[in-house]
């Protein structure tokens, strides 16, 4: 956003129905049943949706016993929970294609620790971001957090019975106005959702503007916000009928919402040796404690690392011209309070435990943390901490 204070900025998101994010929900599905069986299990799963067929591709390294027939069955059962019933793409009758193999002994080779010699390494080169805000109270920039809100809210009214018509895949956008580079207003919104050949658009505005009216602050509706919904008038062939659909496809949906930047790493279906994942959860708990501890409006943080190499090569804090203190002392902080090698991570986040099928849709961040373990990156247990040592 640089120095422009006055600006309109959009962020999108899409359902737990969309076709990239079914493929998202399958793969951290089979992610998770491989870590409740083997919490070391090295997993790197990609799924790919297309009408009648889910094919799923990767590589494996686990001590558990897992037949093909529970992975098909995991597939099926993540189809189901989405609500997937329709021609085209139904839980029960679709095919499965299911093409796993063993991880890459050179990959394990700098990946793997050796007894007291070698420490555990990152399991790929990369850089990795997280980032916070105090724009809103769960630390995220607004029109990411909100256009989550509104598909969250509609998937829950339709899997509980509170509305009828609307079917999985939906997606959802948010133009908010910032001036002084505070949010000030909604412009606009727009939502397109799936929906049955006899449902009217006419009730699918209703029920869209309902849910607006119930998960937006309301002094930031306006007589001139505008309201698009369904803009092209029909949306009734949609899902993995209307679009193939791949993982990792929705990276910025995932995170920030353009708001901050990204690695370029997708997160669903890799275990949590693989940094792609882990630093930018660990990012986020650091940038989020920052915030949280008052030290800046804004911070984002960035994490690289090498293949084989436990150590980040890099450590980075940008507090966006309003900390208050330097972002070197900060850095040295950071790296003494928490250990940023790739085990070090796992275990101060609790990260191998099957957590990440709760991930794959509605935002890996802004969440609230979960009495199984799930987005243990979003405590707020580190703040304290960090700025005792600043003072």
């Amino acid at each position: 956003m640089g120095k422009n204070k006055d600006f309109l900025f959009t962020s999108e998101s899409v359902s737990e129905g969309h076709p990239d994010k079914v493929c998202d929900r399958i793969s951290d599905s089979i992610l998770d049943l491989y870590i409740a069986s083997d919490p070391e299990a090295r997993v790197a799963v990609e799924t790919l949706v297309t009408t009648d067929l889910v094919v799923v591709a990767g590589e494996i390294r686990s001590a558990a016993n897992i037949t093909k027939d529970t992975i098909e069955e995991t597939i099926r059962n993540s189809v189901k929970e989405i609500g997937y019933e329709q021609d085209g793409f139904h839980w029960e009758t679709l095919k499965t294609q299911i093409l796993l193999h063993e991880q890459s002994e050179d990959i394990a080779l700098g990946v793997d620790s050796i007894g007291n010699e070698k420490e555990e390494g990152a399991g790929d080169q990369g850089i990795m971001f997280g980032f916070a805000c105090n724009e809103t109270p769960e630390f995220m920039p607004a029109p990411i957090l909100y256009s989550h809100k509104i598909l969250k809210s509609l998937a829950h009214k339709r899997h509980t019975g509170l509305i009828e018509g609307i079917l999985p895949d939906s997606k959802s956008q948010v133009t908010l106005k910032y001036e002084g580079g505070k949010p000030k207003y909604i412009d606009s919104i727009v939502v397109s959702s799936q929906h049955t050949e006899d449902c009217s658009q006419e009730r699918i505005q209703e029920i869209v503007k309902d849910i607006i009216n119930e998960v937006m602050p309301q002094e930031w509706l306006t007589n001139d916000t505008s309201y698009i919904v369904n803009p092209t008038g029909k949306f009734v062939i949609g899902g993995p009928v209307g679009d193939t659909g791949l993982t990792g496809r929705k990276i910025i949906v995932d995170t920030y919402g353009g708001s901050a930047p990204h690695g370029g790493g997708a997160f669903s279906g890799k275990d949590p040796t693989k940094v792609d994942r882990s630093a930018a959860y660990v990012s986020r708990y650091l940038a989020k404690n920052i915030v949280a501890a008052g030290i800046s409006d804004r911070c984002t943080i960035q994490l690289s690392y090498a293949i084989g190499i436990s150590e980040p090569l890099s450590v980075y804090a940008d507090l966006h011209g309003n900390g208050k203190v330097l972002e070197k002392d900060l850095v040295k902080v950071l790296r003494n309070l928490v250990d940023l090698t790739p085990r070090g991570i796992r275990e101060t986040l609790g990260l191998n435990k099957p957590i990440f099928s709760q991930t794959s849709s509605y935002g890996h961040f802004g969440r609230e943390p979960s009495a199984d373990g799930g987005f243990s990156w979003e405590k707020l247990d580190l703040a304290e901490s960090i700025s005792d040592a600043l003072k």
